[in-house]
């Protein structure tokens, strides 16, 4: 029931907005009483929590029908966040309107963990198996990736989205440099 008012909430978003009763007014289309909403989301950052959690679920789902044994982990990583962004894409207006629950400072705090759980659930999916610093390391670049990628894919009109496949691989490029700066750095000073 969450992703079915998710779903209707967010494509009626740029119509109802982006709250409590825009929530109710999705149960109902969902066939449900108007408490539904309340019920399932105790407010509306709860709801905007969910839409990662929405997301994520779809996102898998995909990704388990993609052969990744000949793709480097740099494409696999890539792959996931296109095909997250490519299950987004009929929600864009929605989620302008939604996700900007989170631009006030406070709020973008909150922001933080659904997106870390996100990018962790690639890296997972990805092969990655670290348990040092690594694991926290590559999470927080990655989420760092997904951010700044999403806000440029909201803005993107570019056909087929190519400015954002491009931007997406010019974030990966800068992170994997990152990565080989400080792999010189830790052996240099061992």
């Amino acid at each position: 029931m969450k992703d079915t008012i998710i779903d209707i909430a967010l494509k009626d978003a740029p119509f109802e907005g982006w709250s409590m009763d825009s929530l109710r007014l999705a149960a109902e289309k969902a066939g449900q009483k108007p408490q539904m909403a309340d019920a399932l989301f105790s407010d509306v950052a709860g709801a905007t929590k969910y839409i990662s959690v929405f997301f994520d679920t779809r996102m898998m789902q995909q990704l388990e029908n993609m052969d990744v044994e000949k793709m480097r982990v740099r494409e696999r990583i890539a792959a996931a966040v296109q095909t997250r962004l490519d299950l987004m894409a009929p929600y864009r207006e929605g989620l302008k309107i939604a996700l900007a629950h989170y631009a006030r400072p406070l709020r973008s705090l909150r922001a933080a963990k659904p997106l870390w759980e996100s990018a962790d659930k690639i890296w997972v999916w990805a092969g990655d198996t670290a348990s040092d610093y690594n694991r926290y390391t590559k999470r927080g670049l990655l989420s760092g990736v997904m951010a700044s990628t999403l806000l440029f894919w909201l803005q993107d009109n570019s056909p087929g989205n190519a400015a954002t496949r491009q931007f997406l691989d010019r974030r990966i490029s800068n992170v994997l440099s990152v990565g080989k700066v400080i792999g010189n750095f830790r052996k240099k000073a061992a």
